[in-house]
């Protein structure tokens, strides 16, 4: 009787073990991110930095789809720049499907997310993106540790992988509809 006891335990630890491992290794990535984050605040982003960023995004999941999610996360993530970062989701159901910095926001529907003016943000980046391939989105949003909202703007663009849309996008505050027009050529 002991022995099966004994057996038992060490199948229960292990699966357990792993799952716990697992959500350390989450917290660990997630404090990664928001540490690189950081980190990279000090510099400016421009608008070809942005474009630059989300389109290598873009690439990476065109030829390895979900499976590049973990590259998006982390400290030593390329995808998280100047105190910014790149976050994907669904343009078909609306899910986050990675985002570095929240990643509690992962499985959930964003599509109902307003901003301050009643702006739906994803549905926009989801038609922008689908519409168009890519585009930028203006919308009003807090500032972090800031209740006002700011002029915030995202780049999106499409992705697909094995007939698996996504939209790639990175938000930031500091560059401006005419600073994108510029560099646009508009």
């Amino acid at each position: 009787m002991q022995r099966k006891n004994w057996f038992q335990l060490m199948c229960l630890m292990f699966v357990l073990l792993p799952s716990l491992a697992f959500a350390a290794t989450v917290a660990e990535i997630n404090q990664g991110s928001i540490d690189r984050a950081n980190a990279t605040k000090a510099t400016k982003p421009t608008v070809e930095m942005v474009m630059e960023r989300v389109n290598a995004g873009v690439a990476l999941i065109n030829k390895e789809g979900r499976a590049a999610f973990d590259k998006f996360k982390g400290a030593d993530s390329k995808f998280i720049y100047a105190g910014t970062y790149i976050w994907i989701h669904s343009p078909t159901t609306g899910e986050m499907l990675m985002h570095p910095m929240k990643p509690k926001l992962e499985g959930k529907n964003v599509n109902p997310l307003r901003d301050r003016a009643g702006k739906l943000l994803f549905v926009e980046f989801n038609r922008v993106a689908t519409e168009n391939g890519s585009g930028w989105v203006s919308y009003m949003w807090p500032k972090p540790g800031e209740k006002k909202p700011s002029m915030k703007v995202s780049y999106v663009k499409l992705a697909e992988h094995n007939g698996e849309k996504f939209v790639v996008g990175s938000g930031v505050y500091d560059i401006t509809l005419a600073e994108i027009n510029k560099a646009l050529g508009k």
